[in-house]
């Protein structure tokens, strides 16, 4: 069946729940922050987060997604290093997560899914992305696909998911309830292409 991508609707949050907690560990995503994430999507009309599934969105498997901060909506916390990005933080996105269940994984889902944000979050008036790299992710794909996307290494953050351990009752599909993930804070330039 044919992969059909779309924009980010709240009819999405349960299978986003369910492929982020068999991706990621339980508790990784829940109604409440996916509903803050949304909000922080969404600016001007635009949407900067997708999902991809296979099939017919009501009918069919949810296969990824990849949940994007627009512009000008979100904070910037004590894991962003801003005077470092070298550009206007009113002018970066936030690439907060790119999810793809295994069994797709290695099909170029999530550089197609990067790069739908990177063009509407462009169009919103990004000039760069930040995101935090799960270094212990399988085989470190996540620091190699963002490399790759031309991504740069700005700082390194160890034990960076353990306050949502405690916080939020993530349980990190690697550490369980006690998180020690590192996450390596990276930046991509859009340039001119966008």
């Amino acid at each position: 069946m044919a992969l059909e991508l779309y924009t980010l609707r709240e009819d999405d949050f349960d299978r986003i729940i369910e492929l982020g907690g068999s991706v990621h560990g339980a508790n990784y995503l829940d109604h409440q922050n996916l509903e803050k994430i949304y909000r922080r999507s969404c600016s001007q009309g635009l949407c900067c987060s997708y999902t991809v599934y296979e099939g017919f969105r009501e009918q069919k498997q949810l296969v990824g997604f990849r949940l994007t901060y627009a512009p000008g909506t979100w904070e910037i916390d004590k894991w962003c290093s801003a005077d470092d990005w070298g550009v206007p933080p009113e002018k970066v996105c936030y690439f907060k997560s790119n999810t793809v269940a295994k069994e797709y994984q290695g099909r170029g889902i999530g550089t197609h899914l990067l790069d739908l944000s990177i063009g509407t979050a462009w169009r919103l008036g990004a000039v760069a992305g930040v995101t935090h790299i799960w270094m212990e992710s399988p085989g470190n794909s996540a620091y190699r696909y963002f490399t790759k996307a031309g991504g740069q290494t700005l700082w390194v953050w160890p034990s960076r998911w353990n306050e949502d351990c405690t916080n939020d009752g993530y349980d990190c599909i690697r550490c369980g309830t006690d998180c020690h993930c590192t996450a390596t804070e990276m930046i991509l330039y859009f340039g001119e292409q966008g």
